[in-house]
């Protein structure tokens, strides 16, 4: 079983294949954390690549979700948001289609 930083076989701390933040492999909810808290990359367990969290998708009960995708085989995982995750860059992935959405603003205007 693998997760963000290293295999998880009962570690109580990973490096994150990214930053290098050495961070706790429980959440503090004592789930089994799936990304680095700091830069929120992670590790996929099928091919052993890091993966980059592309967006935050949210569940009906009000409970969000890190999308990541795969750098090595391009597939879309998604993993529980942790309390200490890194909120700044939380919120930066979920207004980014906002912030930068594929047709001109000034259409918007006309609707």
């Amino acid at each position: 079983m693998s997760h963000s930083g290293t295999s998880f076989s009962h570690l109580s701390t990973f490096t994150c294949i990214r930053c290098g933040l050495t961070a706790s492999a429980a959440t503090p909810s004592a789930q089994r954390r799936t990304h680095c808290p700091n830069c929120l990359a992670g590790r996929h367990g099928r091919c052993d690549a890091r993966t980059h969290p592309i967006a935050v998708a949210v569940q009906r009960d009000g409970a969000w979700m890190l999308i990541h995708r795969c750098t090595g085989c391009d597939r879309l995982e998604a993993g529980p948001v942790a309390s200490d995750d890194n909120q700044l860059l939380l919120i930066r992935i979920a207004v980014k289609p906002l912030a930068q959405p594929p047709f001109p603003l000034e259409h918007l205007a006309q609707i």
